[in-house]
């Protein structure tokens, strides 16, 4: 942190606009470039630093069995990016589910549920950070998918999207599921950063497969959620700075963060929704529960606070009810 707030500092020194456009550049190659070697991804990857949203489940015997499971069980998966190239991710196929040799689901399965589920990491995380929640949804009998987000894991080639881009990249996971089980009852679910990308995934042209959404604790927007990190983090102002950051991301990484909205894309909902949030968390303001439900017009919503569940931790500080609520809520609109 000291790094990032020395370059942004230095930038400032400089004169004119040159100085503000170098404090843009830093914050966008310490928080959204994960090639950069003073980004928080390449700490994370060299040891010197944590996901930022998985810290509370490093010691969870749960999570350990979960992740032990997840890389045993898990299959490659892809698909055509709309900027070139491929996006990556894991799936694993439910019990009775069968791959035909063209790809697609034989008519040897016995499932016949037909349910799937794919999971949205959040921001500096990975995919097997939701084993614990792909383990219980296999043994419920859905098929799970594990899309890497843009500039994290398997897609670390990317600059990160914060949920925008990714959102877009949903339809592409979703249209590899019905492709493969056009009777596929699809259920999205994201936790922080994941969480705003099915969120801003809800506003758009869904299929008809897919039939609820599930967010924990996402942001109201890429915007709103880098003014808090500005000032609970690195104690810089946000302007001009990220102004300045959000200049060169939309030149750079091709969106704006203020046009990042889970509340706008909210407005188009439809499909019923699940809204969760731990009353603690000071990463994603436990404010922002409110903001991000009132906004969503889909006809059937909840909304679920976790009583003293700091950032991301609802689902491990109270495991029993998290599990029946998200559980009771899939069986119903699924």
């Amino acid at each position: 942190m000291i790094r990032i707030a020395g370059a942004i500092a230095a930038g400032l020194v400089a004169l004119g606009g040159a100085g503000f456009t170098a404090a843009g550049n830093a914050l966008f190659e310490f928080a959204l470039n994960p090639r950069s070697k003073r980004s928080i991804m390449s700490h994370i990857n060299f040891g010197e630093a944590s996901g930022l949203d998985v810290g509370a489940f490093a010691a969870d015997p749960f999570r350990r069995e979960a992740r032990a499971w997840f890389e045993q069980a898990r299959r490659d998966a892809c698909i055509p990016a709309r900027d070139g190239g491929e996006l990556r991710g894991w799936r694993i196929w439910g019990q009775g589910v069968v791959p035909g040799d063209d790809g697609r689901r034989s008519i040897a399965s016995t499932d016949t549920e037909h349910r799937y589920l794919i999971l949205c990491h959040g921001y500096s995380g990975q995919p097997s950070d939701l084993s614990g929640e792909a383990m219980l949804a296999h043994r419920a009998g859905f098929s799970v998918l594990l899309p890497a987000a843009r500039g994290h894991e398997r897609n670390s080639d990317r600059y990160v999207g914060m949920g925008w881009l990714d959102a877009n990249d949903l339809l592409g996971w979703i249209d590899m599921i019905v492709d493969f089980d056009p009777d596929a009852r699809i259920a999205l679910y994201g936790v922080s950063m994941g969480g705003a990308e099915v969120m801003m995934a809800s506003g758009l042209d869904l299929p008809p497969q897919v039939k609820c959404i599930v967010e924990d604790c996402g942001y109201t927007s890429v915007w709103d959620e880098f003014v808090v990190q500005m000032d609970n983090m690195m104690h810089l102002p946000v302007h001009p700075l990220l102004d300045a950051a959000e200049t060169v991301c939309r030149a750079r990484a091709g969106y704006g963060f203020r046009e990042a909205s889970s509340v706008e894309r909210l407005k188009r909902a439809r499909v019923p929704m699940m809204f969760i949030h731990g009353t603690e968390d000071a990463f994603v303001p436990y404010g922002m529960l409110d903001r991000v439900y009132d906004a969503c017009a889909s006809a059937i919503k909840e909304k679920v606070p976790f009583e003293g569940a700091r950032h991301g931790e609802s689902s491990h500080s109270d495991p029993e009810r998290y599990w029946n609520v998200v559980s009771g809520f899939l069986a119903r609109c699924l």
